[in-house]
C-alpha cells in the first residue's frame, strides 16, 4: 500500500529528531526498506520534505505508463497474429515463453493484452480483434453458477462412471474420450468428443438426435481412429446413447455413463463445448454446417495451446502419443 501524507510527515519529523530509518518504520508499522526507498526517492535525509514528496508521488501515479505493445512492434505483431487465430491472451503469453525462452523482449502479460484491447492505447491493437476473444464480452461470470441440465433417462445396462478403471481417471493412458451433444435451434445437433489425455477434440455432424443416428455417426468416426486411441467413452445420461451396446460392438469401445446432473464428470468435454460457443453461439441452427466446416473448427481448437497442457497444443500432444 502506498504511503499517505500523514505517514510522510511522520517520516520528516522522525528524521528531524535524528531517529533511525528502522525506528521510524517501526512507529509507522512499515518495513524499513519501504521508508528507506521513500527517503532516497525524494532527496535523501537532508532534502526530504513531506509535502513535496507527496505531490511528486501523486504526479507519478497519475502519469500514463507507456504501452508495451505500442513500443515493441514485433511483440505487437505476434500478439495480433495469435489473437486473429482465436487464441486467448493467456495462451499467447504461454506460447511466447515456450517459443522464445531466451528473448525477454517478447514478453507481455495477458492483463496488458486485455488493457490494450479494451482500455489503454486505442489503435495499438485493431478493435476487430475483440471479436476473436472467446467469451465475446468484457465481463466474466463468477464460477459456481448453476446451469439447467436435461432430465436423465433410463438407459438399459448402463455402466456407471463409478466403475470406470483408475487408469482412466489419471489421464496417463491415451484413448479415453468424453462425449456429449451440442444443440442448436430447429432440433439441430452435433456430437463433440474430447480425448482425455491430450484434450484433442472431434466434431461430428448428426442427421438427428435419435439413438440410431447418433450411434451410427459416432461409430463411423471412432472406427477411423488408430486402435490405441479406441479404449473408452464417457457420456452423460442422454437417451441418444441408449443403443450404447451396438456402439461398443461396432468399435470395441466401452461406454461409461455419468451420474445424473453431473457435467463436471466430463470436465474436458464441458470445457470444449464452452469454447465451441464462440463459433456456434446459442440460438444457432447447426444443420447448415458441413462436416468439412466442423473439421476446420476442430482443427483450430486443436492447434490452440492449452494452459492445462503446459501451453502445448492438443494436436502436438496427440502426435507425440502416436509416434
Amino acid at each position: 500500500m502506498a504511503l499517505v501524507l500523514d505517514e510522510r510527515e511522520e517520516i520528516s519529523r522522525g528524521m528531524a529528531a535524528g531517529r533511525s530509518i528502522r525506528r521510524i518504520a517501526a512507529s509507522l508499522g512499515r518495513s524499513p526498506s519501504t521508508v528507506s526507498r521513500e527517503v532516497a526517492r525524494h532527496g535523501g535525509r537532508s532534502a526530504y520534505r513531506a509535502t513535496e514528496a507527496d505531490g511528486r508521488a501523486w504526479e507519478r501515479a497519475l502519469r500514463p505508463k507507456p504501452c508495451r505493445l505500442a513500443s515493441h512492434p514485433e511483440l505487437r505483431w505476434r500478439v495480433a497474429e495469435k489473437l486473429a487465430l482465436d487464441w486467448s491472451p493467456e495462451q499467447i503469453l504461454g506460447w511466447l515463453k515456450r517459443a522464445f525462452p531466451a528473448d525477454e523482449g517478447l514478453r507481455v502479460s495477458h492483463e496488458t493484452i486485455y488493457r490494450s484491447l479494451f482500455v489503454q492505447a486505442r489503435g495499438v491493437l485493431k478493435k476487430e480483434l475483440l471479436g476473436h476473444l472467446r467469451a465475446g464480452r468484457r465481463m466474466r461470470y463468477r464460477k459456481g453458477g448453476t446451469t439447467p441440465s436435461r432430465l436423465s433417462g433410463q438407459i438399459v445396462d448402463a455402466i456407471s462412471i463409478r466403475e470406470r478403471p483408475a487408469d482412466i481417471e489419471d489421464r496417463a493412458v491415451p484413448g479415453h474420450w468424453e462425449g456429449d451433444l451440442l444443440s442448436g435451434t430447429n432440433n439441430s445437433h452435433m456430437a463433440t468428443l474430447v480425448e482425455r489425455h491430450s484434450r484433442f477434440a472431434m466434431l461430428i455432424k448428426l442427421p438427428g438426435k435419435d439413438t440410431a443416428s447418433v450411434v451410427s455417426a459416432l461409430s463411423k468416426q471412432v472406427r477411423q481412429l488408430p486402435v490405441q486411441l479406441r479404449r473408452s467413452l464417457t457420456w452423460d445420461r442422454g437417451k441418444e446413447m441408449a443403443d450404447h451396446k451396438n456402439f461398443t460392438m461396432a468399435t470395441e469401445v466401452q461406454v461409461y455413463f455419468c451420474d445424473p446432473r453431473s457435467p463436471w464428470q466430463r470436465g474436458s468435454n464441458e470445457n470444449t463445448n464452452g469454447l465451441l460457443r464462440q463459433y456456434f453461439p446459442k440460438g444457432t441452427d447447426l444443420s447448415g454446417y458441413s462436416q468439412s466446416y466442423l473439421n476446420k473448427i476442430a482443427l483450430r481448437l486443436n492447434q490452440r495451446p492449452r494452459k492445462t497442457l503446459g501451453f502445448e497444443t492438443p494436436a502436438d500432444r496427440l502426435k507425440a502419443v502416436l509416434q
